[in-house]
């Protein structure tokens, strides 16, 4: 496959995994939504699905246990309805991948991506009482889960419902990483099943994984010295431009 997909593009697709693993390790979140928005743009949505699974799976473990085993275990059991409720959803969205126009999918991921990231710039809040946290959070999962399910990409509405319950900082950011990783590690299992993971595809996945890595540490490096608020919000004007690309080329058919 890497053959076929030629040399120059392999290398297109390795900086735009770089970019993401940066934009990953500083702010918590978007190599999905920044691998599959730029991928998709030179090659086949199933193919950018395929090459994303393998970094995703990486980098969110790493964010995950960058604070130590128990503290990633304490976030596993305070958003368990979270994980197994989106579990259940990402297993049944996967199934839908191979029956989903190309075009089809792209609409599903670059709106979200789009709304949610427009909500955060224009500094829309959404915060959701004790009371009512536990059918929130079933509610967001069962929509995570299935996006995530069928295009790899299930941030948005997990940093929304973080941000809504006001997560401390560094606490959203491994929580993330524990909700992306089990998430991601269940799309590769599930993607072996659909064939858009095989022994055609993983090659160029694990390709991924090097500039996904790299970019991870220049990102970590990023979040612990400079303001990542400011940060976050260019992260956030790309993935406008990011979502806004798909939905132009889903529109486009």
């Amino acid at each position: 496959m890497i053959a076929e997909i030629g040399m120059q593009l392999m290398l297109i697709a390795a900086l735009i995994t770089l970019f993401a693993g940066v934009v990953k390790g500083a702010v918590g979140f978007a190599m999905p939504m920044i691998m599959i928005s730029g991928i998709s743009s030179i090659l086949p949505a199933e193919t950018a699905l395929a090459m994303l699974i393998l970094p995703t799976v990486m980098t969110n473990v790493t964010q995950a246990l960058r604070q130590g085993w128990r503290a990633a275990q304490e976030s596993i059991v305070r958003f368990k309805i979270y994980l197994i409720v989106g579990a259940v959803f990402l297993l049944i969205g996967a199934q839908l991948v191979p029956y989903l126009p190309s075009h089809i999918l792209l609409l599903i991921i670059g709106v979200p991506v789009s709304v949610f990231a427009l909500m955060q710039l224009l500094g829309v809040q959404f915060h959701v009482r004790r009371e009512n946290q536990l059918k929130a959070e079933g509610m967001v999962a069962t929509i995570a889960g299935f996006i995530g399910g069928m295009s790899g990409v299930w941030g948005p509405p997990t940093v929304a419902y973080l941000t809504a319950i006001e997560t401390p900082k560094q606490e959203q950011v491994r929580v993330q990483g524990v909700i992306y990783g089990l998430g991601a590690v269940l799309l590769f299992l599930a993607h072996l099943q659909t064939g858009v993971i095989s022994m055609h595809t993983l090659p160029t996945s694990a390709m991924m994984l090097v500039p996904a890595g790299i970019g991870m540490l220049i990102g970590f490096a990023i979040q612990d010295r400079l303001d990542q608020a400011k940060f976050k919000k260019a992260t956030l004007v790309v993935l406008v431009v990011a979502g806004l690309n798909l939905v132009r080329r889903g529109l486009m058919g």
